[in-house]
């Protein structure tokens, strides 16, 4: 989210990879897939900063594969990201 980027831009993919503690590789990989799918966006060059695009995410279709892993919560430890 907004909120959570240290730019105004996004977020860069070492900062996501510090916040969600998943190798730095990993996180680009999967930038670029949601990129093609167009539900990031980027912008810059030397750092890159990653987007979410809400309203293309929004108008994705339900049947899409990505979409499908996107919402999928079965397996999401909800405590690491929030505190009650």
């Amino acid at each position: 989210t907004p909120e959570k980027c240290s730019s105004p831009d996004g977020i860069t993919a070492v900062e996501l990879a510090k916040l969600v503690e998943i190798p730095t590789e990993t996180v680009k990989k999967k930038l670029v897939i949601l990129k093609e799918k167009e539900i990031v966006r980027v912008k810059g060059i030397n750092p890159k900063y990653w987007l979410f695009d809400e309203y293309n995410f929004h108008r994705m279709d339900e049947d899409d594969e990505v979409f499908q892993i996107l919402c999928s919560f079965d397996d999401v430890d909800f405590d690491r990201f929030f505190q009650y």
